[in-house]
């Protein structure tokens, strides 16, 4: 290291001992626009409709850092009729794109369970991409009181 950065460093220790330092490290500020732009990125251009999906997430969590979801969607789940995947979408992550979980007939039910991270009060969309090719949704509202992907030091 070059002397010139061990004096910047002793400068800041200086300046800063006897002090807590409080350093907060927030997301980048997401979009409504990053949203629709992840949904983009796996629909492409085909039309996004309304049910077939259920989207079971608490609408008020206290703990944004374990937000348990099951997303489940009606479908026979045959050779000729299933579900081929499932992607979880969020309004204000600075990854808007929770999961992608991929299905087949042989997969007996298309259902997915885990548990997410959500930064702040939130969207959540679910749409499920069937043998068909067409896209299904739900969406939830969840009001976060503690939220998560933000980390603080003392």
């Amino acid at each position: 290291m070059a002397n010139s950065d061990h004096t910047t460093r002793r400068t800041f220790l200086s300046l800063t001992s006897g002090a807590a330092a409080l350093v907060i490290v927030r997301p980048v500020d997401a979009t409504p626009a990053m949203l629709s732009a992840a949904v983009r990125n796996v629909v492409g251009e085909a039309d996004v409709h309304s049910g077939r999906v259920k989207l079971d997430i608490p609408p008020l969590v206290e703990n944004g850092n374990t937000v348990p979801m099951t997303v489940s969607v009606a479908s026979p789940m045959t050779a000729d009729d299933h579900v081929k995947s499932i992607h979880v979408f969020n309004e204000k992550n600075p990854q808007p794109n929770i999961g992608n979980f991929y299905l087949g007939p042989s997969s007996g039910r298309a259902q997915v369970s885990t548990r997410i991270r959500l930064a702040d009060t939130q969207k959540v969309v679910a749409i499920a991409h069937l043998s068909d090719d067409t896209f299904w949704s739900a969406t939830a509202d969840v009001v976060v009181t503690l939220a998560a992907c933000t980390e603080e030091a003392i």
